[in-house]
């Protein structure tokens, strides 16, 4: 921590964050670079020190989590498991299309909960278009379904979005935390939205019978290109869930248990030859990203900024907690519609702790507001086409492929169903966390 801190390097710190937050939000320049570009001034210019940076305020557990995640799911698909289950889903619906959507839905559901959205729907958007194309209808009921319900999917998890992550580590809240705190209110407000979505697009999802027999006439088992390498991968994926589930009983940290569950299928399935290839798969580009984002953030609580907003806050509120809680929910599920909620929660996250401590929280209460933060920056993802990377990476490919999702259609589904959530996210904190003081 600097000994010092002036006027200047409070509007030096201001400066380089909202230009930098600016920048990444335009996605006129690669957001890792921005972000860099702008930790590297704040240490520049004085206001973090390089020590300060790497010791305080960039979250290596957050980043190791990431990065295990991340091989264990490269290797893992280029077995083309997760492709087999698309399919296998779509046959088991017997090619009903109203079916089709909501075993699907869960099918995104589920696996956003325990790999990142990213790499969600860039895995089932390609079979979604494919499913379409041999049932002749349009795939646009398809794809908002998936952009909807991995949002809100990836919030059910301590490993299914970034934020959660990140909450996670400054909170020290485990895995199951997460399974008992957060996936009942996942649950719920995933029942309400696909049968929200399963009458809105019903008029849209019918079918010639001799389509319906050509995608069941499809091998799935065509779509694994290593059986060998599947059923590894399986194994390592369901060790991994169960280190997860029992890290706290081993003394382990989830970031230690996704490194261990990465190392292990490197060292059962992947040749030597193709190492390189596993270390490409990383998203590199996002690691860095983290890494600057961390040492922005960490500049404005070297000057003090963020505890003068958690100051503010607390004034606004007057310390209650009910009112604290929702206006941190639907506070950061708005504000997360309008910008991505990675670079959101990183800057709330200090906030939230320099709350905790000026109104001397209990745990209970503490938890409350770390959860509200949680539901509200994940189910906020769902308000606009941008404010979400796993939503602008379903448009690209809907795009490349020719079937475009204008933003205008988009937000007549996306707002009753972003609104809807929060709603139900607000009676549950308030009956759950507030008034049973189960948090």
């Amino acid at each position: 921590m600097l000994e010092s801190v002036n006027s200047v390097h409070v509007i030096l710190a201001v400066v380089i964050f909202l230009i930098s937050y600016a920048i990444i939000v335009s996605e006129k320049i690669n957001r890792s670079v921005v972000a860099l570009c702008g930790a590297l001034l704040m240490m520049i210019v004085g206001i973090v020190e390089l020590h300060d940076a790497y010791t305080d305020h960039i979250h290596w557990e957050t980043i190791f989590l990431l990065l295990g995640m991340m091989i264990l799911v490269g290797i893992t698909n280029k077995s083309g498991i997760f492709q087999y289950i698309a399919v296998k889903t779509a046959q088991s619906a017997n090619g009903d299309p109203v079916k089709i959507l909501v075993r699907l839905a869960l099918l995104t559901a589920v696996g956003s909960a325990f790999i990142d959205n990213v790499t969600t729907v860039l895995l089932i958007t390609p079979i979604i278009i494919a499913i379409s194309r041999i049932l002749h209808i349009s795939s646009f009921p398809f794809l908002i379904m998936e952009i909807l319900v991995c949002n809100i999917g990836g919030a059910a998890t301590l490993v299914g979005d970034p934020p959660n992550i990140m909450i996670g580590v400054a909170a020290n809240m485990s895995f199951n935390d997460f399974l008992l705190h957060i996936t009942p209110a996942i649950v719920i407000i995933l029942a309400v939205v696909i049968v929200y979505l399963k009458f809105f697009f019903s008029k849209q999802l019918h079918v010639k019978e001799q389509y319906i027999h050509q995608l069941m006439e499809i091998d799935a088992r065509e779509y694994i290109r290593d059986m060998t390498l599947a059923k590894k991968s399986l194994f390592v994926f369901v060790l991994t869930l169960l280190g997860f589930v029992l890290h706290q009983f081993l003394n382990l940290e989830p970031a230690l248990v996704a490194l261990s569950g990465a190392a292990l299928l490197m060292l059962i399935g992947v040749k030597d030859s193709e190492m390189e290839e596993v270390f490409h798969s990383v998203e590199w580009v996002t690691i860095f990203f983290f890494a600057g984002l961390f040492v922005l953030v960490g500049g404005l609580v070297e000057v003090g900024v963020i505890g003068r907003v958690a100051t503010w806050m607390i004034e606004v509120t007057g310390g209650n907690m009910t009112l604290t809680s929702l206006v941190l929910l639907w506070g950061a599920g708005i504000a997360s519609a309008l910008v991505d909620n990675i670079p959101l929660v990183a800057t709330m996250i200090p906030m939230v702790q320099d709350m905790c401590v000026q109104l001397a929280l209990s745990p209970v209460e503490s938890a409350s507001l770390w959860w509200s933060l949680a539901l509200g920056a994940c189910l906020g993802g769902n308000g606009t086409l941008i404010a979400s990377s796993a939503n602008l990476v379903v448009v690209s490919i809907a795009i490349r492929e020719g079937e475009p999702i204008s933003f205008i259609d988009f937000l007549k589904i996306s707002v009753p169903v972003t609104l809807l959530s929060l709603v139900l996210a607000s009676v549950y904190v308030y009956v759950v966390f507030i008034k049973l003081g189960f948090a």
